[in-house]
């Protein structure tokens, strides 16, 4: 009895040993909250995009790393992104009005639905829009970040 005793003591010393080393091996991510003020609309989706590079930002939804599209029921809302790595990161965000996922804009390329960037740049005729590195943030391990963006029905001045 003695022996089977040590035996599962040593099994149990192995399985311990052996999920620890996982949590210790596995990769750190963070938590993004993005919290979305000034919507207008009190219909449609306000659909928003993680970028993690200036490869596609903010137009082009295949370069996302993370997305969602949140109904839209008043003035503002709040979306949490999980599993998120470290690293610099941008958001791009409109407000969908006709459920196509796409920002609509006029033959100016003037958007014609409303739009928000994370770090609010300045977006107007003269600057154009918006580089990664304007909109950047930057997401700590183990740190959960909350960025807060104001939703644009126009160009600013």
């Amino acid at each position: 009895m003695l022996k089977i005793t040590h035996l599962s003591r040593l099994i149990l010393a192995t399985l311990l040993s052996i999920s620890f080393a996982k949590t210790v091996n596995a990769k750190p991510t963070t938590t993004l909250t993005v919290v979305v003020d000034g919507i207008n609309n009190q219909k449609g989706e306000i659909c928003m995009g993680v970028y993690s590079s200036h490869k596609g930002f903010p137009f082009n939804t295949n370069a996302v790393v993370k997305s969602a599209c949140v109904e839209s029921t008043g003035g503002s809302l709040t979306h949490v992104f999980s599993g998120l790595k470290p690293g610099n990161y941008a958001v791009a965000v409109m407000d969908d009005q006709n459920g196509d996922r796409k920002l609509n804009k006029d033959f100016l390329g003037i958007p014609q639905e409303g739009f928000g960037i994370s770090q609010n740049p300045t977006v107007s005729i003269v600057t154009g829009t918006p580089k990664f590195h304007n909109a950047s943030f930057l997401l700590i391990r183990n740190q959960n970040t909350t960025i807060n963006i104001l939703m644009k029905y126009s160009l600013d001045s």
